[in-house]
């Protein structure tokens, strides 16, 4: 079957069996319903509190944990297991508080598309609800409102809409009924229809109902927000992975020291309660709640530079993006449309400033100032708002406007050129406002100004040039042909003197006043914000429904591009995907993708997935929803749509794209946090197996209770972990590139310090052991508590060491981290204050340890900082020779 829009009005009235005078009967329309059913989309139920709790379980981590409580359990040891389990709740509330969120999606669809529509029904006109619409209902159209429905245009008049929610078009699109010949046309490109919820500017229109609910294009959109989500963020993958390795290296850890207790003939039960004690030391369990801790610290970071963050993995994801894909309307651009150039017969003129805001000035473009007098200036925008359908002004330090856009942007520049529109129009008596339509293609008007009548028009030079005189078109031509290959849109401004009975229909030849060069300008501060994702080696490039020739324009003044050919339209991409090419391959250099519709941009981002990059989308209309939902990061614009946002990972409070390097400088100083927690858990976990390994096969009593175990792993270093999530990490991390999509947590520096620090960690605890066990004949009881206490120790001088992976802990500022040097004291005092309550002493099977002893611990402990800044010291200078 055709597409509408390549059909005749007539075909598409006989296909729908309705009439534009009479429209549907109420019969017919109950028919339709029960075969089309009503213009809404499904209802998906969205996820209660309860559903976001039980889904914080769902995790390899987490499993594990719960197979060690399980375990303790089973065993016996009931405080060992129910402090496990308390742990696994504590983090499904932190994270489900984190979490909760809004599933608005499906409601920022519904929202849009319950609205009211004026129909023709059995020859009446009636105001009806949007969804109680059907196919072919004929439905008219007035300025200012929400097009109910997809329409196939009957009549249009002077009809222009906002289409900038579908194809990212930063200028209202001119609509016709006529038939279009190209039946691949692209959204932007069908202007003889009207599409669901984009926004009727100016103009009348009357159209045929040819799509409604899931069927309509904005219905399209909804499907793909109904498919299954994406791949997990970075994050969730690394820690998956993480999850899976420690769970084997448990287990190996586990299977090879119950072989030694077998061969050693150790019984059964006595056995079993052992390995429940490796395990609960090798596992990280305070692990989950440091890392919702940590990701909820760079939450807040971000939040304070504008980036509100909706999914807590999506923090660390940001930093991890290798492509940014940018809309660019309202993204990187102001979505404003502004004066920039101004070509006089006998100047050319560059104004500054961005936006519906008389500030800025205007300038000759060798930089000479405007003079007090310029009347060729004066007179091209005096003849430009003589037809003028908008306003602007300056009122209580606010700039307020109205009308149509380009209307604006001129009055903008007078105010730049140094006067008032209203001072300047002042002796104007417009007698006759010819408006815009998109048959006539130019606005017009007849006025009076010192006893004089004139004729002025504003459009493109297509339409103005054939009343100029040749050789005005010739120059004129040229002139445009510049503008336009720097991404100007370009309109004529033409003028002449007329006598009092001269209508359009005998008009003498026009001057021409001058042109005019439009553009939606960047954000002043996009090109920073693009240079610096580039030096931290992410790729940008720009998705966007605009004009190929005004992307690239864009995109040369962001240093995006560096030739032409890395522009890709639409049209491109569907012979391509027609064609059934590879796109991973096909868009592997593109940094500019033009003229694309909402589901060519989801395959853009799955082709750059498919090219193993960790992809980002940015976005701010309906356009944007299913390519941000793709994304592994979905970055929404605070302006933006509902739907867009409800889609979204990140939200940019400020609508600021500089807000995403913060964002991306947040992301990698979290991870960098986490790998120092991780790095202070597993060293420890690490030094606990070998200390009670060693005990084991030297057939000593272990040095540590599971009891005593958890109480390291969970409280002491629980207190430090967190302490270690509000470091500030050094500003350098975006010189920095990006890590690579399949790196591991674990590097080779990370490997080599963490078997370091539990070797010399595990080294002074069963040294310490043994000497109190076998030589100084001491008491169990004595024992566990010396050894316990230079455990402590021992952690909290090794806080100062996960500080940094390279850098001296002395060459760190403290007010970098004030919590780091708190925690250490905190966790110290507590284990020193329980120590002298007998109760919970008791529990931990511990004492008080002697004051003579104490600077013995404090020695033998302090030496994990001699040991680890030597092996950073050697490590720099390595680094330093390979560079």
């Amino acid at each position: 079957m055709k597409p509408w829009f390549v059909c005749s009005p007539e075909e598409v009235i006989k296909a729908f069996a309705t009439s534009p005078v009479d429209g549907l009967s109420r019969d017919e329309v109950s028919k339709r319903v029960q075969t089309d059913g009503y213009n809404r989309i499904p209802e998906p139920r969205g996820k209660s509190v309860l559903q976001i709790f039980l889904h914080q379980f769902f995790s390899p981590l987490i499993y594990v944990l719960i197979a060690a409580g399980a375990i303790s359990w089973v065993a016996g040891e009931w405080q060992d297991g129910t402090f496990i389990f308390f742990i696994i709740v504590l983090n499904a509330i932190l994270g489900t508080y984190q979490e909760w969120r809004a599933e608005e999606s499906a409601a920022a669809l519904r929202s849009m598309i319950r609205m009211t529509a004026r129909v023709i029904r059995e020859s009446q006109i009636y105001l009806i609800e949007s969804w109680q619409l059907v196919p072919g209902d004929i439905v008219l159209l007035e300025p200012g409102m929400k097009v109910p429905a997809d329409l196939r245009l009957l009549e249009a008049h002077g009809l222009s809409v906002d289409e900038a929610l579908l194809t990212g078009e930063s200028m209202a699109v001119e609509k016709h009924a006529g038939v279009l010949t190209d039946q691949h046309a692209l959204l932007g490109d069908q202007r003889n229809t009207a599409f669901a919820s984009t926004t009727v500017q100016k103009g009348r229109g009357k159209g045929i109902v040819t799509g409604t609910g899931v069927k309509t294009e904005i219905g399209k959109i909804a499907a793909t927000l109904t498919l299954p989500d994406p791949e997990p963020p970075p994050l969730v993958v690394r820690m998956q992975v993480f999850a899976r390795r420690i769970s084997w290296l448990v287990l190996i850890a586990c299977v090879f020291l119950g072989l030694i207790g077998w061969w050693r003939g150790m019984p059964w039960n006595e056995l079993f309660f052992f390995l429940v004690a490796v395990g609960v030391s090798a596992i990280p369990e305070g692990l989950p709640v440091a890392l919702t801790v940590a990701l909820s610290i760079g939450t807040r970071a971000m939040a304070r530079r504008q980036v509100i963050v909706r999914k807590l993995p999506a923090v660390e994801g940001l930093g991890s993006c290798t492509w940014i894909a940018s809309d660019k309307t309202g993204t990187l651009t102001v979505d404003e449309q502004t004066v920039k150039a101004i070509w006089l017969s006998n100047a050319k003129l560059l104004a500054t400033g961005a936006g519906y805001s008389g500030a800025g000035m205007i300038r000759h473009v060798d930089g000479r100032p405007l003079q007090a007098d310029e009347p060729e200036l004066q007179l091209f925008f005096r003849c430009a708002l003589a037809s003028s359908e908008g306003a602007l002004t300056h009122t209580n330090g606010k700039w307020i406007h109205s009308g149509d856009a380009v209307d604006v942007a001129l009055h903008a520049a007078v105010f730049k050129s140094g006067t008032e529109p209203q001072r300047l129009m002042q002796g104007v008596e417009r007698q006759q406002l010819i408006a815009y339509e998109s048959e006539r293609k130019y606005s017009a008007a007849f006025f009076h100004y010192n006893g004089k009548r004139f004729y002025a028009c504003k459009g493109a030079l297509e339409v103005i040039g054939p009343m100029l005189s040749q050789h005005q078109q010739r120059v004129a031509a040229d002139d445009v042909a510049v503008l336009a290959s720097e991404g100007y849109r370009v309109l004529a401004v033409a003028f002449a003197e007329v006598g009092e009975t001269v209508t359009e229909a005998d008009l003498p030849t026009l001057t021409l006043a001058g042109l005019v060069g439009l553009v939606d300008p960047l954000r002043p501060e996009a090109r920073e914000a693009v240079a610096k994702c580039h030096a931290a080696g992410i790729q940008v490039a720009m998705v966007t429904g605009d004009h190929p020739i005004t992307a690239l324009a864009i995109a040369r003044q962001l240093n995006m591009v560096t030739r032409d050919d890395q522009v890709v339209t639409g049209r491109e991409l569907a012979e391509w995907q027609a064609s059934g090419a590879d796109l991973v391959k096909q868009v592997g250099d593109k940094r500019v993708f033009a003229r694309v519709n909402p589901l060519q941009k989801m395959a853009i981002v799955s082709a750059l997935k498919g090219a193993g990059h960790f992809v980002a989308v940015t976005g701010d209309g309906a356009n944007d929803a299913p390519a941000l939902r793709e994304a592994h990061i979905g970055v929404a614009m605070g302006s933006g749509t509902d739907l867009t946002k409800g889609s979204a990972d990140i939200i940019l409070a400020d609508n600021n794209f500089a807000s995403i390097v913060a964002g991306v400088e947040e992301g990698r100083i979290t991870y960098s946090n986490l790998r120092k927690i991780i790095y202070m858990l597993l060293s420890t976990g690490l030094a606990e197996i070998i200390t009670v390994a060693l005990a084991m096969i030297t057939q000593l009593p272990l040095p540590f209770l599971a009891i005593q175990l958890l109480w390291l792993n969970l409280v002491t270093n629980g207190i430090q972990e967190i302490a270690l999530a509000f470091e500030r990490s050094d500003r350098e991390v975006l010189s920095q590139p990006p890590r690579k999509p399949g790196e591991s947590i674990f590097d080779r520096l990370m490997i080599q310090e963490l078997i370091l620090a539990g070797l010399v960690t595990a080294a002074l605890c069963y040294g310490t052991w043994y000497y109190l066990m076998v030589i100084g004949q001491t008491t169990e009881l004595q024992a566990r508590s010396m050894v316990l206490m230079m455990m402590v120790l021992i952690q909290n001088f090794h806080v100062l060491n996960c500080r940094s992976e390279l850098q001296s802990l002395f060459n760190i500022p403290v007010s970098a981290n004030y919590l780091a040097v708190i925690s250490i004291f905190v966790a110290q005092g507590l284990h020193l204050g329980v120590s002298y309550i007998p109760e919970v002493a008791g529990v931990l099977g511990i004492e008080p340890i002697p004051w003579n002893n104490w600077f013995i611990l404090l020695t033998l402990s302090l030496s994990i900082v001699v040991v680890m800044e030597i092996f950073k010291g050697f490590k720099r200078r390595q680094l330093a020779r390979n560079t």
